[in-house]
């Protein structure tokens, strides 16, 4: 098509190839880059919650309560699954906290173990009903790896709250965040601990249940970005690490998603989760 006849076409009808970019392929790389955003962020806020460099947004449950919410749509309805992993995303949360709590205190190597007992528990019901109810668990299983297909400019609209208030949230606290880190003597220093590890549990919840709830699992992403970061800035200072790691995180899963795009012949599309899941090995380099 020639520049002249480019511009004389009408608003009205627009070429094929803008209602593909603007309607397909721009929400999908918008939302990889906010879910990449949103799980970086929740990664670099749960390695300093947990005081472990292993440690990523799913610890606490939430992929387990996703997955789970996912398999409970075979048996109310398909259509449901995105709302039942968002809720159970959330309820897995407060049930992982609950269990956590000891003599009104919850502490972080409890609340870890808590986090994967429940897991091991929410993965086996999660078999058991799509060993038992195999209709479209194949649907399940795909939204489960992870994946940016369908995109609607609804989902980037919410995700792009979702990680403005969460991620903006994290920045601005960049203190507590060092703070945090010193474990109990930080209290020393004025810090109340108790609440601050209250607040950012709640606020790395619902980053990553979102990104769920919009995408599926994708794993990594949280737990490979803030040890890359780390390595390029030379420290664990969270006043530049937190954005640069919520800016890397998106651009990392906008390439797992091209990726996932182009390595399987068209129109197959590789999940984008068994892309990112590739990248486990490169988060243990970086630590090592």
């Amino acid at each position: 098509m020639t520049l002249s006849r480019f511009f004389s076409l009408s608003l009205d009808e627009p070429p094929k190839y803008f209602s593909i970019i603007w309607k397909i392929r721009l929400p999908e790389v918008l939302l990889a880059y906010l879910v990449g955003i949103s799980l970086a962020s929740a990664g670099v806020a749960s390695q300093a919650l947990f005081r472990n460099p292993l440690a990523d947004p799913y610890i606490i449950g939430i992929s387990s309560g996703a997955a789970f919410g996912a398999a409970l749509s075979l048996l109310v309805g398909i259509t449901y699954m995105p709302y039942l992993s968002l809720a159970f995303s959330f309820l897995s949360v407060f049930i992982v906290y609950s269990l956590a709590r000891t003599n009104g205190k919850v502490p972080v190597n409890t609340l870890l173990l808590a986090g994967i007992a429940y897991g091991f528990l929410a993965n086996a019901a999660t078999w058991y009903i799509y060993v038992t109810h195999p209709h479209n668990a194949y649907i399940t299983w795909t939204w489960l790896l992870g994946s940016f297909n369908g995109a609607e400019w609804r989902e980037v609209l919410v995700m792009f709250l979702v990680s403005l208030l969460g991620t903006g949230f994290l920045i601005r606290k960049w203190r507590e965040l060092n703070l945090i880190l010193l474990g109990e003597e930080s209290i020393a220093l004025g810090l109340d601990l108790h609440l601050y590890r209250k607040v950012f549990l709640g606020v790395i919840a619902t980053l990553t249940a979102f990104a769920v709830y919009t995408s599926g699992v994708i794993g990594f992403v949280g737990l490979v970005s803030p040890h890359i970061m780390r390595i390029i800035l030379g420290g664990p200072n969270h006043r530049e690490l937190t954005p640069s790691t919520a800016l890397f995180g998106g651009i990392l899963l906008v390439v797992a998603d091209l990726l996932a795009r182009t390595v399987a012949k068209p129109p197959q599309v590789i999940p984008v989760g068994i892309i990112t899941a590739s990248w486990a090995r490169l988060s243990f380099c970086t630590y090592s």
